[in-house]
């Protein structure tokens, strides 16, 4: 231990102390919904080995399903706390200094909790981490994804470390970088949508910038969150500075997205063409889309920001719950909307009905394993801020 002490500066702690908490009505709910996600992911983990994907409701015709889904809320989730760490170590603005630490060790943890997930939708994890490196695909974005991804992890690893210690030089450094990296993987996560040729409601160029804007929208949310359980709602004046500025921010970001999403429908529909117009016209008669998307992932929450003039911190913290669970539609949305029109549009037997638009609800293994993935996140969370001095912006 006194080894890791001299490479990552820690807090004195023991087993015992890092298994103890003030025993407030909060922290107890708390406790017991991420021992509920954890042992729901234990669960659905030990279906995915007993029946492999048989335990899922995926098919051949909507072959991506919630764990897809889940992954992308997660490494989305990553890359915009990442951006929001970033604001104050790498680029220096001093209202965000005192979020760097915190931010980036969020960033950390989501991204390894969507890697929990990703793991048991990959038929062969092991094997793909041998074959990433013995026989890579550069032509694939998929590769390009796991192996910037990968090193998007260590960059800010490192860049935690640096944090740590002090060592605002070569955080600096190391947090550009894996910026950068984190930005490129992230916006070819939107290309591996927006390569999809037969789907023609997601190709193109639209993901690839589209993913950005929301990773930053939703690494604002979270730090809402974040801070507002740490402070219970009373945030220091050097919190508040930063939490302003986010808010002005957020607004600007949400009404960016609206005007996209707008453009983006308006292009699909313009013209009539059999595959993207009628889809289009389907996903936006969607409760899934209407409701959960548009009302609570942008509409309420920049509706809320422009009616309070970004002056209410403590309404924020709860707006961005709401705003999560916007996010966790657009993710589902996006993976579910792209395979919903049948590529099969014609009967192959006589007496077989016109092909419909693709049903899918995830199964019970799914949703253990995904929102279970939430208790990981809860988890790691916890435990780093018991075992780290996330506090301060004094470098």
């Amino acid at each position: 231990m006194n080894f890791i002490k001299k490479i990552i500066p820690m807090k004195d702690f023991t087993l015992k102390s890092l298994l103890t908490f003030e025993k407030t009505p909060l922290n107890m709910f708390m406790f017991i919904v991420t021992i509920a996600l954890l042992a729901a992911f234990g669960w659905g983990v030990g279906q995915y080995l007993v029946h492999s994907h048989h335990a899922y409701n995926v098919t051949r015709e909507h072959p991506w399903g919630l764990l897809i889904a889940m992954y992308i809320f997660f490494v989305v989730s990553s890359t915009g706390l990442c951006i929001v760490g970033s604001l104050g170590d790498v680029f220096g603005f001093k209202d965000y200094m005192a979020m760097s630490k915190r931010a980036i060790l969020g960033s950390i943890v989501t991204i390894l909790a969507g890697f929990a997930v990703i793991a048991f939708e990959i038929g062969h994890p092991v094997t793909m981490l041998i074959y990433n490196v013995l026989s890579p695909g550069l032509t694939s974005a998929i590769w390009w994804m796991g192996t910037l991804y990968g090193l998007y992890l260590t960059f800010m690893i490192i860049e935690f470390i640096f944090l740590m210690r002090n060592d605002m030089k070569n955080a600096r450094i190391f947090g550009l970088t894996g910026l950068l990296v984190g930005l490129a993987a992230h916006s070819n996560l939107g290309g591996v949508f927006g390569f999809l040729n037969a789907r023609i409601i997601s190709n193109g160029v639209f993901y690839p910038t589209y993913f950005i804007l929301t990773a930053f929208i939703t690494g604002i949310y979270l730090t809402y969150l974040m801070y507002g359980f740490r402070y219970k709602l009373q945030f220091p004046e050097e919190i508040k500075k930063g939490l302003y500025g986010l808010a002005k921010i957020q607004a600007l970001l949400l009404a960016i997205l609206m005007f996209f999403e707008t453009w983006k429908f308006l292009t699909a529909i313009y013209g009539g063409m059999p595959g993207r117009a009628d889809t289009a016209e389907h996903i936006l008669h969607s409760g899934a889309f209407l409701y959960g998307e548009v009302l609570c992932g942008m509409l309420i929450p920049f509706t809320i920001m422009l009616l309070t003039k970004w002056q209410s911190l403590k309404l924020y913290v709860f707006t961005s719950f709401i705003g999560m669970i916007g996010i966790y539609f657009m993710r589902y949305d996006l993976v579910h909307d792209t395979q919903v029109k049948p590529l099969q549009m014609m009967k192959t037997t006589e007496y077989q009905l016109p092909p419909e638009w693709i049903e899918y609800f995830p199964s019970a293994a799914e949703i253990a394993i995904g929102f279970g993935a939430i208790g990981i996140f809860f988890m790691l969370y916890y435990f780093g801020q018991k075992m780290f001095d996330l506090e301060g912006g004094d470098h």
